[in-house]
């Protein structure tokens, strides 16, 4: 089972303006330089935050008997179910601070907290379709796909056995 990440209009809107802001930063760099290193320099710095953005950005969610799959655009982060504790709908409020994460570029991705869960690490794009899943070490995901209630049924049904 396989369901697509969604991204919500106002991560797109961010991640298009975000884009043309560094387009603009790396051409205005490049003409108004007086030395030949602070373009490079530049463009260093954006290429390392758009390769994490890349590295982190959730694509789609899938499930197979051994593992949840978060399939991310340069890497796919596995979490084998029997490590799965519990798992149920819940979408992040806006009580949520960020502690190293993006809030909308590219997606909702890196380490947030909440009061009402506690610290996690989070790749979904949209908060209406999470879920929060809880490792039997203590560690929490809130992931998010398309349809989030039929891979939360479908781990369900593998944890419960």
């Amino acid at each position: 089972m396989k369901q697509r990440v969604e991204i919500s209009t106002y991560s797109l809107i961010m991640t298009i303006l975000g884009l043309i802001f560094i387009v603009i930063l790396i051409i205005t760099g490049i003409r108004n330089s007086d030395s030949a290193w602070q373009p490079l320099i530049l463009t260093s710095l954006i290429a390392v935050l758009c390769l994490a953005a890349l590295f982190y950005m959730p694509m789609s969610i899938s499930v197979n008997d051994k593992n949840l799959n978060i399939h991310r655009s340069l890497r796919i982060k596995s979490i084998p179910l029997d490590q799965i504790q519990s798992i149920a709908l819940c979408a992040p409020t806006m009580a949520e601070r960020r502690i190293c994460s993006s809030g909308g570029w590219f997606g909702y991705w890196g380490w947030f907290i909440e009061p009402s869960i506690g610290k996690y690490f989070a790749y979904y794009g949209k908060a209406s379709d999470c879920f929060l899943v809880t490792l039997t070490d203590g560690r929490k995901y809130v992931l998010g796909c398309k349809n989030p209630a039929s891979i939360v049924d479908y781990i369900s049904s593998r944890i419960s056995r």
